[in-house]
């Protein structure tokens, strides 16, 4: 009787294996987010930038953004939309950068968040996907 459930179990073993595996991936699908998981974009102008850096202080927004060597600040507009007990910013690029001088690393673009219309010391989270090794990569929030 012994070899009998000790060869049910051997049996058993993959398919426990298998759902394991399959429950794991389920789980991490659902830690991995696309930046349009955040907040809808339908509608908004221009295009979704990738970013290559974000940081924030209590009343700034910093981000690196790609540049062929023209983009500036007006180049890129941030929109904003309120969460419960966050904003989400989104950037998109409304005019292309057509110059032909790229800026390793991208430029820096800033807001104050009093630009943005958001109290000092707001939680903000980013809506954009980022830069990594020039291809841009979804990053779970």
């Amino acid at each position: 009787m012994r070899d009998r459930i000790a060869g049910r179990a051997a049996q058993a073993l993959p398919v426990v294996a298998l759902s394991v595996v399959v429950l794991s991936m389920v789980v991490l699908a659902g830690c991995a987010q696309t930046p349009e998981a955040l907040v809808r974009t339908e509608g908004m102008p221009g295009q979704l930038e990738p970013i290559h850096a974000a940081a924030f202080t209590r009343d700034l927004a910093v981000f690196r953004v790609s540049s062929n060597g023209c983009t500036d600040k007006s180049d890129v507009k941030p929109f904003i939309t309120r969460l419960k007990d966050s904003a989400v910013i989104t950037l998109r690029r409304l005019d292309e950068d057509r110059c032909a001088s790229p800026v390793r690393g991208g430029v820096q673009v800033e807001w104050t968040f009093q630009e943005l219309g958001l109290p000092p010391g707001a939680n903000v989270l980013v809506n954009n996907p980022y830069m990594i090794d020039g291809e841009a990569a979804a990053i779970g929030h």
